[in-house]
């Protein structure tokens, strides 16, 4: 074996600053996938069958596809069709929004159906009307109930925002495997980059821990 992790502390803060490049792709692609995510959830228990059949196809083909043909897709692929190229972190936040919004649809959907009826019978009989009723009454105790599900996903998230090497995105996974090109080790730094994730993962874990505590609480 021959193994000297002394080797890459001077390359550290350059894997390190791939941390903020990675935290911005995982918290705007999450914060549109789910918000894309509860319009494909409202379309999927709506009354009208083309928005049903908008929102199944819609799941169906992002959950059935790998998410790394997704990307390549919209960065190779889609300028052909536009006629300008997209940069790659546009990319990169496109296609794991739209990831996203797939299957939180269905985390969020499922936590609508599991709230009581009674409470939307309450809501109408007093007059709430449609909208109000599910932005005040039925989305959040929906929230309560899928918060777990929901901070698996940006777990998922932040994972999988590994993949985005391949479209040349400087984030933890490209710049240690470029350390590693240059010193022709490339153990130490993926190891170091697994770490990171690691840290990352168990910080999401924690938080989504205490924001699950507390909304406990406010019951």
């Amino acid at each position: 074996m021959n193994l000297d992790f002394t080797a890459i502390l001077p390359s550290l803060p350059y894997i390190l600053k791939g941390i903020g490049v990675t935290l911005k792709i995982v918290i705007v692609a999450g914060l549109l996938g789910f918000a894309f995510g509860i319009v494909l959830a409202i379309f999927k228990i709506s009354k009208s069958k083309a928005l049903n059949w908008f929102a199944d196809a819609y799941t169906s083909i992002f959950r059935g596809t790998p998410l790394i043909l997704q990307l390549m897709i919209i960065y190779y692929g889609l300028p052909q069709l536009i006629g300008f190229e997209i940069d790659s972190y546009t990319a990169a936040v496109a296609a794991f929004s739209l990831n996203s919004a797939a299957y939180i649809s269905e985390i969020i959907r499922a936590g609508i159906l599991a709230v009581d009826k009674g409470q939307k019978e309450a809501a109408m009989a007093l007059g709430v009307p449609g909208e109000r009723m599910m932005r005040d009454i039925i989305l959040p105790q929906a929230m309560k109930n899928i918060l777990p599900a929901l901070m698996n996903e940006f777990i998922t998230l932040t994972k999988e925002s590994a993949i985005v090497t391949v479209i040349a995105v400087d984030d933890i996974m490209r710049r240690s495997y470029i350390v590693g090109g240059d010193q022709y080790r490339f153990f130490e730094p993926l190891i170091f980059a697994g770490l990171i994730y690691y840290v990352l993962v168990i910080s999401l874990t924690m938080i989504g821990k205490v924001v699950e505590r507390r909304m406990r609480q406010s019951d």
